[in-house]
């Protein structure tokens, strides 16, 4: 199982070395563009929340999100992503980023700085999705701004709203129209030298929200949108998909005399088929408008528990096992593609789903809340790259107590399909 890592460990330790051995070629290439950034292997890009308390009212402080930092750019990341602004976690991001640039001039970290979209009477029982909250989605654009003006030298990307179009976001979801027209002023400060010119604007959202999903999705203010966007963030969870379309998923009768790892690799395989036919499903809407624009991955995840839908009652998704093996496939993929990859996410958040623990949305981190790596990134922990840095004070050990025998226990098989299915 050593070489289930060994080409994203090769990438992340001659980036790691060429850093520590060439100090001056990095002062050169520490304020890249977006351009330069997205689709460039040596910056790997990586979703970050870092809230580590049940409650969501507990912010990270800035020395934590600094020791955040310092332990997402030993895994070889350069580029993190946000969510919102009207809480303090975002601000303190980048100050915290800017803090550690100047306690060390080599310290490379950028950001893409999203601002949230909400409908007007979101979370509530009667949203009204044919128009917005436009005191809240002003001041968080408006915010969002100041933050870009503030740090031009961290903020390269801009994303208006997350999953901010796609339907099944019933609580808040908005018409492209909204999006649009932030997207659109975003690009007039741009014009008007009142944001960085290079600075690119976005909106970070599921495959079908860009067209690759039903019709409905396809409306003449969507085109606008892709013609006023700099580059498409796309959202893909075959995770998601075992349960909730699951044809691919379920190990075919052809496959059910094979040992139990041989399904499992064959079932991620066809896994990460599952995210790449959602990616050819948007561009191949996109490239039929006649409309040429580099498309990345904005958040892409496998959790690693799950006591519901995605676990061992249900899909039998969720385990490490099958997280390692899936961030393999999403970097190699997007690696050999050229196209950046927001790996979703840096590290576990119990606020996600409160009141359950074994939530699938609190297990999506690459290292725990106790400060272990999971197994996706053992190898790091073996290679030193977490040496001397820590997360609440504890150093990053493994999983399992590194221990493959004890992790191979709790490794899930997916369900064989039924004779049902397979008539599908």
């Amino acid at each position: 199982m050593k070489k289930i890592i060994s080409f994203l460990l090769m990438s992340i330790l001659i980036i790691s070395c060429s850093n520590k051995n060439d100090k001056k070629e990095a002062l050169k290439t520490k304020n890249l563009s977006a351009a330069e950034i997205l689709g460039n292997p040596k910056y790997l890009a990586l979703s970050y929340g870092g809230y580590r308390q049940v409650n969501h009212n507990i912010e990270p402080t800035v020395e934590e999100l600094k020791e955040d930092m310092k332990l997402v750019s030993a895994m070889g990341v350069k580029i993190v992503r946000t969510y919102k602004v009207f809480l303090p976690q975002a601000t303190n991001l980048l100050k915290a980023i800017s803090e550690l640039k100047k306690e060390d001039p080599t310290f490379e970290m950028y950001v893409m700085l999203g601002a949230w979209i909400d409908c007007q009477n979101a979370w509530t029982a009667n949203p009204n999705h044919d128009a917005e909250n436009l005191e809240a989605n002003t001041a968080e654009i408006e915010h969002t701004v100041n933050l870009t003006n503030k740090y031009p030298d961290i903020v390269k990307i801009i994303a208006v709203g997350n999953e901010a179009m796609v339907h099944w976001a019933s609580s808040y979801f908005v018409r492209p129209k909204v999006i649009l027209k932030y997207v659109n002023y975003l690009q007039n400060l741009k014009k008007i030298n009142k944001l960085p010119a290079k600075l690119w604007i976005t909106s970070s959202d599921n495959f079908a929200s860009w067209g690759g999903g039903s019709a409905d999705y396809h409306t003449e203010n969507l085109t606008k949108l892709l013609k006023a966007v700099d580059y498409v963030s796309l959202h893909t969870y075959p995770f998601h998909n075992t349960h909730y379309n699951n044809n691919f998923w379920l190990v075919p009768t052809t496959e059910k005399s094979l040992s139990t790892k041989e399904k499992i690799d064959k079932a991620m395989i066809r896994a990460k088929n599952n995210a790449i036919s959602e990616y050819q499903a948007a561009t191949d809407y996109i490239k039929s408008l006649g409309i040429d624009k580099p498309v990345h991955i904005g958040e892409t995840g496998w959790s690693s528990a799950s006591d519901g839908f995605y676990g061992n009652k249900g899909s039998k998704a969720a385990d490490e096992y099958k997280t390692a093996l899936y961030y393999k496939y999403m970097r190699e993929w997007t690696y050999n593609a050229k196209m950046s990859c927001f790996y979703f996410e840096a590290f576990d958040e119990q606020w996600k789903d409160a009141k359950n623990p074994l939530g699938p949305e609190n297990h999506f981190g690459l290292i725990n809340l106790k400060g272990q790596a999971k197994y996706a990134i053992w190898e790091l922990v073996d290679a030193g790259a977490f040496k001397g840095l820590t997360r609440n004070g504890q150093p990053i050990t493994k999983t399992y107590k590194g221990d493959l025998n004890t992790l191979k226990k709790e490794i899930l098989t997916p369900p064989l399909t039924s004779k049902k299915n397979e008539k599908k």
